[in-house]
């Protein structure tokens, strides 16, 4: 698949070859034929296939649902849009190869924001090593559509699975938790005082610009640290249950360790109930066994110990004493948030 981005007010001769020099300024053995095509040409291991897996994630970035356009620049849906593939190639411990983009965009979107999305999306692509290689577009009747497929490898047989967590084990998250939330009901409150308004993307980076965390997945499972992962990008609470039903076990989880984060002028701690359920944080949530030390920091990011597996499938909450049930409040399409 070539990569062609129309719409009515963008002449797209232009707009293909601008985003074609974009995307080929980055350059990648692994890619040797991207953009031009009717498909890339992806060597994913070379010589050395037979020792490696290949992953493969997609994810969409919708207009209204996960960005919108008078809250976020194009620099930041489009970073935000490759930063969620790359984010669930981190929760494998795998290393990202290529990515290929399709997009619907409404006839108004003017040429000057995709070419902004664009640059943003292939500039967090080369810094992490992967090259543009195509996609497809179309014509959207409502809002920008926004698909991102990306494609990375892992060692034969060491992905790092959601189903490897065990009776006993350390439940783990990397970074701070509910920032992300935190940020978008700051927007909702600021539009309401004052419309027109919005925080300066440069004061809230982990809700605009979040940080995959590809080094710490790979290192985790490196050093055969993590016995299952997954990213924190529907919640905590949310991501834990996914982990728990992969694994067959339940969780404890101890309110006082959950690790908030500070955001806002004069910066302010999050309540627990957006660090327990507020998504988008992109951090690592994982498992492992006891006997496994635990630095306090991997690959400079934080670590912090939350609580523990349990042989009952239950995920509770251990705050002040009172013990509760842990609802999965996280995001889930096609419930009423």
């Amino acid at each position: 698949m070539s990569l062609i981005l129309v719409a009515v007010e963008i002449a797209e001769k232009a707009l293909i070859a601008q985003v074609r020099r974009l995307a080929k300024s980055v350059s990648n053995p692994a890619v040797p034929i991207g953009i031009g095509d009717d498909c890339a040409v992806v060597r994913v291991s070379g010589a050395r296939l037979k020792e490696n897996d290949t992953l493969l994630t997609t994810d969409f970035s919708l207009e209204g649902i996960h960005f919108r356009r008078d809250w976020h620049s194009p620099e930041s849906v489009g970073y935000r849009c490759l930063a969620r593939g790359l984010s669930d190639i981190a929760a494998m411990g795998g290393k990202p190869v290529a990515a290929f983009l399709s997009l619907a965009l409404p006839r108004d979107v003017p040429q000057v924001w995709v070419k902004r999305f664009a640059r943003s999306l292939i500039s967090l692509a080369a810094s992490n090593g992967v090259t543009l290689a195509g996609g497809d577009t179309a014509e959207s009747p409502d809002g920008i559509l926004a698909d991102i497929v990306v494609l990375g490898t892992v060692p034969k047989g060491k992905a790092v699975l959601r189903s490897g967590a065990r009776i006993g084990d350390l439940v783990y998250v990397s970074g701070e938790l509910g920032g992300s939330a935190a940020v978008v009901r700051l927007m909702q409150k600021e539009m309401r005082r004052k419309p027109g308004e919005k925080p300066n993307p440069r004061d809230y980076r982990r809700h605009f610009f979040p940080e995959p965390r590809l080094e710490l997945g790979r290192l985790l499972r490196e050093k055969s640290l993590a016995a299952a992962m997954i990213d924190t990008s529907d919640g905590l609470s949310t991501d834990l249950a996914h982990l728990c039903e992969e694994s067959g076990v339940g969780a404890e989880i101890h309110a006082e360790l959950v690790p908030r984060a500070r955001v806002g002028r004069p910066k302010r701690e999050v309540d627990l109930q957006l660090a327990l359920h507020g998504g988008e944080d992109y951090e690592l949530l994982f498992t492992a066994p006891r006997t496994k030390h635990m630095p306090s920091r991997i690959a400079g990011v934080p670590i912090t110990r939350i609580g523990r597996i349990t042989r009952s499938k239950k995920i509770l909450l251990v705050n002040q004493g009172e013990v509760t049930k842990l609802e999965a409040l996280g995001w889930e399409h096609f419930r009423a948030q």
